[in-house]
């Protein structure tokens, strides 16, 4: 697309919603296929990652066991946690209009270029037990040194 000028990107990467704000020609059919394809390439595999857990969930509904529960959120939470931050940031982004003018873009791009996948291994190692033993323990040391 060409450019009005020497502009910069105001964001820490190239992104389409930013390109497309710097364009010289006529943005609106830009702005359909850049939503079609992130209705294609985000809600599709959303739904099937959500599928599979809705799948997952009947399963484990059919057991006969008061654990039911815990096994549910034990083999989906985590999991789930994960996609809910990264789908949901980025759907946000990239189905808003692209008129809205707020610095909420860099922000959102940031989490889920950086935040997200830095997090996501804290947030599937916190389902085992051993790491969970470790974090009480160096939280009861941190509180018991803080008292002395």
């Amino acid at each position: 697309m060409p450019r009005c000028g020497h502009q910069e990107v105001d964001n820490f990467s190239c992104e389409m919603p930013a390109l497309i704000k710097m364009a010289c020609v006529y943005s609106k059919v830009i702005e359909v296929v850049v939503f079609a394809f992130g209705v294609v390439f985000l809600l599709v595999p959303l739904s099937l990652i959500l599928i599979s857990y809705g799948v997952i969930t009947q399963a484990v509904m059919r057991i006969k066991s008061a654990a039911r529960c815990r096994k549910i959120l034990n083999t989906c939470g985590s999991n789930l946690t994960v996609v809910s931050l990264f789908y949901g940031t980025i759907i946000y982004m990239y189905t808003k209009p692209q008129t809205s003018t707020s610095q909420n873009g860099k922000l959102l791009s940031l989490f889920y270029t950086i935040v997200i996948p830095s997090f996501n291994p804290l947030i599937h190692t916190l389902r085992n037990k051993d790491v969970k033993s470790v974090i009480k323990r160096i939280l009861w040391i941190k509180k018991w040194l803080a008292k002395s």
